[in-house]
């Protein structure tokens, strides 16, 4: 008893853990790995290179088939609730995109947790994922397995039907069970289901036409003789806007919430403005979680943040006269927000500094 009580008054911590051991339930425990090794996902996994992970980032799994549910949890270390601030988190397929991001914020022991799925656009290529989070100054890296798919939705709860065994005596016609027909020989004639001789009969009589196919709505498609809902796929969405989000402190402000109806609502529903989308988000999310921690950390750069994107959020307004249009007119619209961007952000500033330089030098 006095052994059991010192050992809880001295518990371990992360800290007194030595190479090689893994902190869990309050223990240091062996997890057998080499030095050329790191554990990740329950096992040790070699590597050429030890990835960084000061969030204990790891995931449920270490290999997924298309549909697969994919969670990611982590840890931060002495998190202090009184400090704001969000997890981004960013997972790139083997081909370096993008396929998903997302902002967390830690629940007051420091624990964080991100839940997706691997199927639909993004996740066609088999191969090892990196899943990418920073949260200020802290960093991880982890990968996990995907065996590739085929770029399409995988719709939660279906399976493949089994196929369809007639009893004896029956056959399936149409997708379903019937009493199989009894072909008698020649003088022969059906009775009560039975074969019997028969007295010359007259001339057959024509055999009746088949019943015309039903006409199917809009919506609804035939098939095996009936009309069903014809099932779609939803469009994915593209991520958060992080600079805009942390600039005016949540992403339900309305300037948020207009960026993300004109991408979703305009440029997601033509071909260039997807093409657009897709290199875009490329560049983006290179560098702007680093910009909002810097938000989040330094208010007085946050005010300047928002009072420089302010008219660029505000000529973006053009883009909703493009709502439903085509990829042309998306693509002309998109070009005159550029070019008054150009001229509120370069021009404008040229014409006043030369002017005011010109007004000073004629003083002299």
């Amino acid at each position: 008893m006095s052994y059991g009580f010192v050992g809880s008054a001295h518990a371990a911590t992360q800290d007194d853990c030595a190479d090689g051991q893994l902190f869990q339930n309050g223990e240091c425990i062996d997890t057998g790995c080499t030095a050329d090794q790191v554990y990740q996902n329950g096992q040790c996994v070699a590597v050429t290179k030890q990835l960084r992970n000061d969030l204990n980032l790891k995931s449920d799994k270490s290999l997924y088939a298309q549909g697969g549910l994919v969670t990611v949890t982590g840890l931060v270390k002495n998190f202090d609730t009184a400090v704001p601030g969000d997890v981004s988190v960013i997972v790139r397929a083997p081909d370096n995109n993008i396929v998903a991001i997302d902002q967390i914020h830690p629940n007051a022991d420091g624990s964080f947790q991100l839940s997706f799925k691997a199927d639909g656009p993004q996740f066609k290529t088999a191969g090892a994922y990196t899943v990418h989070a920073v949260f200020s100054g802290l960093k991880s890296d982890i990968t996990f397995e995907f065996t590739g798919g085929t770029g399409k939705v995988v719709s939660g709860g279906e399976t493949t039907p089994k196929p369809i065994t007639c009893p004896s005596g029956q056959i399936l016609v149409d997708g379903k069970c019937t009493v199989k027909p009894v072909t008698c020989n020649a003088g022969e004639k059906l009775v009560d289901g039975k074969c019997v001789m028969s007295e010359p009969e007259p001339e057959p009589e024509p055999e009746p036409e088949p019943e015309p196919q039903p006409t199917c709505g809009a919506g609804t498609e035939l098939v095996n003789g009936i009309c069903q809902v014809v099932k779609t796929t939803e469009k994915p969405k593209g991520g958060g806007c992080l600079i805009a989000t942390a600039a005016y402190g949540t992403e339900l402000a309305p300037q948020v919430q207009f960026l993300r109806e004109v991408r979703d609502n305009t440029l997601m529903n033509t071909s260039s403005g997807m093409a657009f989308m897709s290199g875009f988000n490329q560049f983006y999310y290179s560098f702007s979680p680093t910009i909002a921690d810097w938000e989040r950390e330094n208010p007085m750069f946050q005010e300047a943040v928002r009072a420089f994107i302010t008219p660029m959020i505000s000529t973006l307004s053009i883009m909703t006269l493009a709502e439903g249009g085509s990829d042309a007119q998306v693509l002309g619209l998109g070009i005159s927000v550029i070019v008054l961007n150009l001229g509120i952000y370069i021009a404008a500033p040229t014409v006043i500094g030369f002017k005011v330089h010109k007004h000073l030098k004629s003083k002299k």
